[in-house]
């Protein structure tokens, strides 16, 4: 509004010093008038012509920038609305959240994977808290270190999130369209199964991301001469593959396709529910019953999933020992040897620290 007021005052102001030819104007060529004649009547039509014609011109302006404001808004709109763009939007706006929220929380996580495998093995270890796992980290590097497999993180939430939210939205969207035509709503039960399916198949495609995080987040455990020291997230995958074979990359995959079902479980399944219930039992504002939501749904994914992320981590860390074994043949092998050595709490070992991870997904 300010640069097309601006635009009409110097078009108006132009225009009538060119009607008047004072655009070219000098004093030297200005002739002296008779003492005896009357400017006044010729100056007067004068002047109401070149406001006639400043005004003509500047809604012709207007028009015209509203017919190019037009165009643009058209277009823009007639994109967004092409069938293609419209199908891949929820995959897109899915992963740029995730990776956002990954970037956040990365420190938190790499919190979390240090805490679930501090002890591995030993039922009566100490209990680090996540105060003393970040002061460790530190102290044997920098702070830098807690960022440890961003590249990771954030490939994983470019392929698991975006995949995750644009599966649910789109059975969610089919599931809404058959309610309509059966004129029925859709309920708990309908929901549940669209957040399950969805975490399951995405967590298919994210698995290698997922190991590479967990494998560059773990390395700082290791003696510094057996630390493999990746540099980024290709780095660790093209090793991974060129040492332990191609199918290496989706160690753990079991775990980690029931955690993400466990995970959109309560995550997608419980804050839609939660939002639906608060929306019409409460007068909360629409920001605080999202909040809310989201809490509520964090608490109960976090709950669901995280003695399989627990077991998730255990599998993708581990590495084959000079005699070809693994400490873990599997994810129930991986639960009972932990409940037996460790204990059935070591697997909501960091319930707090998981917590917080997991609620700003929610």
């Amino acid at each position: 509004m300010l640069e097309e007021s601006l635009f009409d005052v110097h078009s108006q102001v132009f225009i009538a010093q060119d009607f008047l030819g004072l655009n070219n104007f000098s004093p030297a060529q200005a002739a002296p008038l008779p003492s005896s004649y009357d400017s006044t009547p010729a100056m007067s039509g004068t002047t109401s012509k070149a406001l006639d014609a400043a005004k003509s011109s500047s809604q012709q302006a207007k028009n015209t920038l509203k017919t190019m404001s037009e165009e643009t808004s058209n277009t823009t709109s007639s994109f967004l609305h092409h069938p293609y763009i419209r199908t891949a939007l929820p995959f897109i706006n899915g992963g740029l959240a995730g990776m956002t929220a990954t970037t956040v929380i990365q420190p938190i996580d790499m919190i979390k994977v240090r805490l679930q495998l501090a002890g591995e093995g030993a039922k009566n270890s100490a209990r680090p808290s996540p105060l003393a796992v970040t002061r460790d980290i530190i102290t044997q590097g920098k702070v830098a270190d807690l960022y440890t497999g961003l590249s990771a993180g954030l490939l994983r939430q470019a392929v698991y999130t975006t995949a995750r939210l644009g599966f649910f939205d789109t059975f969610m969207t089919t599931l809404k369209a058959r309610a309509e035509t059966n004129g029925s709503q859709i309920g708990f039960k309908e929901r549940a199964a669209a957040g399950l399916t969805a975490g399951g198949l995405a967590a298919m495609v994210g698995n290698p991301a997922d190991l590479a995080l967990i494998r560059m987040q773990s390395d700082g455990l290791k003696p510094l001469a057996q630390r493999a020291n990746y540099t980024s997230v290709i780095d660790a995958l093209s090793r991974i593959t060129k040492a332990e074979g191609i199918t290496a990359l989706w160690a753990g995959a079991y775990p980690t396709v029931v955690r993400a079902m466990a995970l959109n479980f309560g995550q997608l399944a419980f804050f839609s529910e939660a939002k639906n219930q608060l929306k019409s039992q409460t007068q909360l504002s629409a920001q605080t019953q999202t909040m809310a939501a989201s809490a509520i749904a964090g608490f109960f994914a976090s709950f669901f999933s995280l003695p399989f992320d627990f077991v998730k981590t255990r599998l993708q860390k581990q590495q084959k020992a000079p005699d070809g074994t693994l400490p873990y043949k599997g994810m129930a092998d991986c639960f009972r040897k932990v409940a037996k050595d460790e204990g059935l709490l070591r697997f909501y070992r960091g319930f707090g620290t998981y917590y917080v991870r997991i609620a700003p997904h929610a």
